[in-house]
């Protein structure tokens, strides 16, 4: 199905975070994105410098047009703009049966403040009515007056906003130091999931939020439970935040264009080579970009699209003994599923030293079949080429 997905947030005209970014994460995930705009804001890179907001039956408006026609799916609601918007746009959804995503937007990564004390005092009506909320360190704060400096009190204050709105809490942890980046999700009920990942330093950060929100209220929408969604929507973040174009002197646009969908996707092939230099020479004569160089044994090529191939040096290497990579987030869950389904597996899910989490079986034909998660690890490793490296 194509889930459709009501963003209700304001305008970015650096097309960094708002209902830009939005709207590609809900594209590249194969959603509908439909907007009620609440605010239209001159920003960049390096800030906000005006901000108007919309007048809120303005707002309700857009609302009422789309889900009198197209319907609703599921909402992502980011920057609200006033706290009369923020009670009109509850009173609108209160009744709609559909999960709703509210990233209590505060404050834009350039600092500038995009919501006043009224507006966030508002808020809370809108977590009543929400499925989950996705505060950072500092809304997180904001929102229940608690210490929030690391993981523990992170945790903690989710626990006490749960409670208070019956509603799922993702701690983002991005905003609390540390090599690793921490989510935190609690439930109503007191239940806590964690999820771990090495941080991504970089300044092009700028919309992460955004887009986490938008790709979980996708997932959402098409039928996902909370947690899966969440870790489908971490994925493309960090693939995002990976690919990001450079754009800007200040906190730059990610590169969403190029994160995965968080659908099941065919996207390497690895073919065995008895010539490790032979077979770099002509994949890279054929236009593909070559971005990892182990010989002489492993190349991984990287194709416009962001698709990749790879080579792998075998002693008698079979012309078609190649291997078909289908990459999903919830890896684990899904091969339980093929198992219950009547599939034989070679080898189950295992982590691997490359940073890959693979499975093993075979197509009835006897053709190799790879299930695996990498996300940004494919096509951005640690140990990826620079430019011009390896160029002969």
């Amino acid at each position: 199905m194509t889930p459709r997905v009501l963003i209700i947030a304001g305008s970015d005209s650096g097309g960094g975070a708002g209902i830009q970014a939005d709207i590609k994460t809900v594209t590249v995930m194969h959603g509908h994105a439909m907007t009620a705009v609440t605010a239209i804001t001159a920003q960049n890179t390096l800030g906000v410098t005006a901000v108007h907001p919309i007048p809120a039956d303005m707002v309700v408006a857009q609302i009422a047009a789309v889900q009198d026609d197209i319907g609703i799916d599921a909402v992502k609601i980011g920057m609200i703009g006033s706290p009369e918007t923020a009670e009109a746009v509850a009173e609108a959804l209160e009744r709609l049966d559909a999960p709703i995503v509210f990233d209590p937007v505060m404050v834009a990564s350039s600092g500038a403040v995009l919501a006043d004390a009224p507006t966030v005092a508002a808020f809370r009506r809108l977590m009543d009515i929400a499925a989950v909320v996705t505060p950072n360190a500092a809304e997180l704060a904001a929102l229940t007056g608690a210490s929030v400096t690391n993981a523990r009190e992170a945790e903690a204050a989710a626990r006490n906003l749960a409670d208070a709105h019956s509603v799922h809490v993702l701690a983002k942890g991005g905003h609390i130091g540390g090599d690793e980046a921490i989510d935190i999700l609690v439930s109503p009920e007191g239940d806590a999931t964690q999820w771990s990942a090495p941080r991504i330093v970089t300044r092009h950060d700028h919309g992460t939020g955004c887009t986490l929100a938008s790709a979980i209220a996708t997932g959402l929408g098409r039928g996902a439970v909370l947690p899966d969604a969440i870790a489908a929507a971490r994925d493309l973040v960090r693939s995002a935040m990976a690919a990001a174009p450079g754009f800007g002197a200040g906190h730059g646009p990610m590169g969403h264009w190029a994160a995965a969908s968080g659908l099941v996707n065919l996207n390497q092939v690895t073919v065995p080579t008895g010539d490790y230099a032979a077979s770099v020479a002509f994949y890279r004569t054929l236009g593909l970009t070559q971005i990892v160089n182990s010989p002489p044994l492993y190349a991984r090529f990287e194709c416009p699209g962001g698709a990749t191939l790879s080579i792998h040096l075998e002693e008698e290497p079979v012309a078609g003994d190649a291997v078909i990579y289908f990459e999903a987030s919830d890896l684990d869950a899904w091969v339980e599923r093929l198992r219950a389904a009547g599939l034989a597996f070679d080898a189950l899910p295992e982590d691997k030293r490359w940073r890959w989490r693979e499975a093993h079986l075979r197509d009835p034909a006897g053709n190799r079949i790879c299930l695996y998660r990498a996300a940004e690890i494919r096509r951005f490793p640690p140990w990826r080429m620079t430019a011009g490296e390896g160029s002969h």
